[in-house]
């Protein structure tokens, strides 16, 4: 029998009391609280106040961790997006547990999770689409890349525990077959008429902005809605299709949080050693073993290493690091119990939803009403480079204190 459907079977023969709801985890609200604060850090505008700096080495490399690497490589910006597919994952499990605790049926389930699905990718699309003409039809921001794979993460979590390795080797597997298959484009090829480059030569050359199997893709897909101009290409080289790696970092999140679930908080009676380290060392672990995965790929160039399109080896190494960092979010907030410390962090990411809405959606809008009113003058107080960081410093502090006005009223935007 389907896990979910036995478990709600259960519920109602017992009684709820046999599903106690399950406790919320400090961790996972704290770290999904600094990747929201991470991603609206770029209302700082460091790379705009770096470049004043160029003998700096401490400007020069916020500079490079605050933007996206152009292709191949990693920065901390990158690890952004990697980190809030991964807490998805993290999450579903508690998730799953308290809605069966109420007694809700999978038909039930199903209808939310397809629902939520739906709503994450149509947010995205109407992000996308402020101030342009009419709707913007692409699926490669984060809220639509989860909300496309957000249905099969489900589906995986409906098995057993080998489940997700095998879809996550399915994923992986079939992401990479679908690259290094697809026909390198020709030598007379345009890269400039599709907004693409040529990055690589040789084996690695399928992995080419804009001249592979998910551009391919796209070509057609995104020419079949209606569009100011035809579709060529995304000038960032990312896609819809890679919400399918996505997903990948999803179930690796979703490893984690059965780990996280399964076992926190009770103690391990057997070995007389505190279960929480252990989950800990499993954690740190399977960081350090994707991390090391996801390098190699890279450097015997079999798998580059190119967030953008979110190869097998960015899912892995981007994985890693998601790995290392839930391990010490819930080292520090769960074992050691320091939760007052990640405060302003766990105010954000119990709303984290609202917190993308207000920062994507506003943010522009908000930085434009503090020039309008104030104007330039009360930013150059401290000279003239920074500027845009006091001004976005101003932007990113209302939005703050929207979500703590949200948090004390307990007002929760919930998908």
């Amino acid at each position: 029998m389907n896990p979910i459907a036995f478990s709600v079977l259960a519920a109602r023969e017992t009684g709820p009391a046999v599903m106690p709801e399950t406790p919320r985890l400090a961790s996972l609200d704290a770290y999904r609280g600094l990747a929201m604060l991470l991603m609206a850090s770029g209302l700082l505008r460091l790379p705009e106040v770096a470049p004043h700096f160029p003998d700096s080495r401490v400007w020069q490399v916020i500079g490079f961790h605050w933007e996206h690497v152009l292709w191949r490589g990693c920065s901390l910006h990158d690890l952004i997006q990697p980190a809030f597919s991964f807490l998805v994952g993290a999450a579903l499990p508690f998730s799953m547990a308290s809605r069966m605790a109420r007694g809700q049926s999978p038909a039930a389930l199903w209808g939310k999770v397809l629902w939520r699905a739906l709503v994450l990718v149509l947010l995205g699309v109407a992000l996308r689409s402020i101030g342009r003409e009419m709707t913007y039809w692409t699926f490669e921001d984060t809220l639509s890349q989860i909300g496309l794979g957000y249905p099969l993460l489900f589906a995986v979590a409906c098995f057993g525990r080998k489940a997700p390795w095998v879809a996550l080797g399915l994923v992986l597997i079939g992401w990479w077959t679908a690259f290094a298959a697809y026909p390198l484009p020709p030598p007379d090829f345009n890269w400039e008429q599709y907004g693409g480059k040529a990055w690589f030569s040789g084996f690695e050359a399928h992995w080419n902005q804009n001249g592979n199997a998910a551009w391919a893709f796209d070509r057609w897909f995104l020419n079949l809605f209606p569009r100011e101009a035809g579709f060529m290409g995304n000038h960032g080289g990312y896609s819809t299709l890679s919400f399918i790696p996505t997903l990948g970092t999803m179930i690796l999140g979703l490893i984690a949080g059965r780990w996280l679930k399964n076992d926190w908080p009770a103690g391990d009676q057997e070995s007389g050693k505190p279960r929480p380290m252990r989950i800990f060392g499993w954690l740190v672990l399977t960081g350090i073993i994707c991390l090391t995965l996801g390098w190699g790929l890279d450097r015997l160039g079999w798998s580059p290493l190119v967030k953008r399109i979110w190869t097998p080896s960015w899912t892995l190494f981007s994985g890693g690091w998601c790995f290392m960092a839930m391990a010490a979010f819930y080292l520090l907030a769960d074992v050691w119990e320091l939760k007052r410390f990640f405060l302003p962090l766990t105010i954000v990411g119990m709303n984290s939803i609202a917190m993308y809405v207000l920062v994507d959606g506003m943010g522009g809008f908000l930085g434009q009403t503090i020039h309008t009113h104030f104007g330039s003058r009360p930013f150059f107080v401290f000279g003239g480079p920074f500027a845009p960081l006091l001004q976005g410093s101003a932007v990113l502090m209302i939005c703050w204190l929207v979500m703590f006005w949200m948090h004390r009223r307990k007002l929760y935007l919930r998908v």
